[in-house]
């Protein structure tokens, strides 16, 4: 040995220094162990940032950069993001000016909510989500789902929101401009219950950001990360995925899960 490292050019004590860090037992192996628990705990839909604030709603306080470094060494990866159906066929009713002029921040539940229509392909077939979004927490309201977009995709979709709308409230839809959104009773459903509606400008996606973010991480997260027997198997993992991404996927804001941080606000008020 001591040939070889005469050889090798190491000095004694580079050589000694790391034969000792070798008989070392690995500090990180109860974070790499937590980090795996994670990620796995998730269906691998965290990245580094997002495990970085569950570590440390578990008591764990470690650097971003850290976390992203031992990922990296153990092979855990994020997934991306995708694009979605457009529903948008010109003027064919009453279009509504944008009053939430991309005010994205709601201080309490029920005061801005937000919706859209995107567009998935399985089995030789297309279904069409109609979720409603609260701007406060990242709720996910309501939603429904169907073979069609027709305008019933929409209207059941409002008034299953609508059940859960309290009588006082100050609150305030926003959509695009799509058709579904321009109908005459659309709106009036809104009027009727006292919601102001606000739709984006024509053709600016960024106008509804927080929606358009939402359908990128449902596509990456679950429509293209997990594999399906029939559409209504589908279905049926859709339902439990926005269960969990009410309940139990934490977002980075908020350092909680919607729900949890709706609840935390209503024990506060």
């Amino acid at each position: 040995m001591k040939a070889l490292v005469q050889v090798a050019g190491v000095p004694r004590s580079t050589y000694y220094n790391l034969i000792k860090c070798m008989n070392q037992p690995d500090p990180n192996t109860e974070l790499r162990a937590e980090i795996q628990s994670i990620y796995v705990e998730h269906d691998g839909r965290y990245g580094y940032r997002r495990i970085r604030d569950e570590l440390a709603v578990r008591g764990w306080k470690v650097n971003h950069k850290k976390v992203q470094r031992l990922m990296k060494k153990m092979g855990l990866t994020c997934l991306v993001r995708v694009k979605k159906y457009k529903s948008y066929k010109g003027s064919v009713g009453k279009i509504a000016p944008n009053h939430l002029d991309r005010q994205f921040t709601a201080g309490a539940p029920n005061e801005k909510w937000v919706t859209d229509i995107t567009e998935f392909k399985l089995f030789g077939e297309k279904l069409y989500l109609s979720p409603i979004l609260d701007l406060f927490n990242g709720e996910i309201i309501t939603y429904t789902l169907d073979s069609r977009p027709t305008y019933s995709l929409v209207s059941q979709m409002l008034d299953a929101g609508l059940k859960r709308l309290p009588e006082e409230h100050h609150l305030l839809l926003h959509s695009d401009q799509g058709w579904h959104y321009q109908m005459k009773s659309y709106r009036h459903a809104l009027k009727s219950r006292g919601i102001l509606q606000s739709m984006s400008r024509k053709g600016n996606c960024y106008d509804n950001a927080v929606i358009e973010n939402f359908f990128g991480i449902l596509k990456s997260e679950f429509l293209y990360y997990k594999e399906f027997e029939c559409v209504e198997h589908f279905k049926e993992e859709l339902k439990k995925y926005m269960e969990y991404y009410n309940t139990k996927r934490l977002k980075a804001k908020l350092k909680m899960s919607p729900v949890q941080y709706r609840t935390h606000f209503e024990k506060a008020a």
